[in-house]
C-alpha cells in the first residue's frame, strides 16, 4: 500500500470511528433519558464502544504501531454494539447500528496490522 493510500485509509477509519463514537453517545443518552431498564445492556455496550472508538481515534491519529490492535478490538465491540442496537426499534439505535457497522468495516482494514509481541 502506498503512503498516500495508507494516510487516506487512516483518515477514513478515524472518520468512521468518530461517527460511531457520536452515535454511541447519542444512543446511551437517549437510553438513559427514556429510563427503560430493559435498555441497560444497550447502554453499557454503547459506553464500551464509545470508549474504544475514542482510544482507536487517538491511536490512528498518532499512527501508533499498535493501531491494528486497537482496530481489532474496536471492530469487535462495534459489531457487538450494532447487534444489540439491531434488537431495538428506536431511531437512535438504528443510527448507532449503522454507524457501528461502518466503523467495524473501516477498522477491519487495519485489524490485520496487529503489532507482534
Amino acid at each position: 500500500m502506498k503512503d498516500q493510500d495508507t494516510l487516506e485509509s487512516f483518515d477514513v477509519c478515524i472518520e468512521a470511528c468518530e461517527e460511531a463514537l457520536h452515535a454511541c453517545q447519542e444512543c446511551v443518552g437517549a437510553d438513559l433519558r427514556e429510563g427503560d431498564p430493559a435498555m441497560a445492556t444497550c447502554s453499557l455496550l454503547n459506553l464500551d464502544c464509545a470508549d474504544i472508538c475514542a482510544a482507536t481515534i487517538n491511536a490512528l491519529a498518532r499512527r501508533s504501531v499498535h493501531h491494528g490492535d486497537f482496530c481489532a478490538l474496536c471492530e469487535h465491540l462495534c459489531l457487538a454494539c450494532a447487534a444489540e442496537c439491531a434488537k431495538h426499534e428506536h431511531e437512535h439505535c438504528l443510527r448507532c447500528k449503522e454507524a457501528c457497522e461502518r466503523c467495524a468495516q473501516a477498522c477491519d482494514q487495519h485489524a490485520s496490522h496487529r503489532h507482534p509481541m
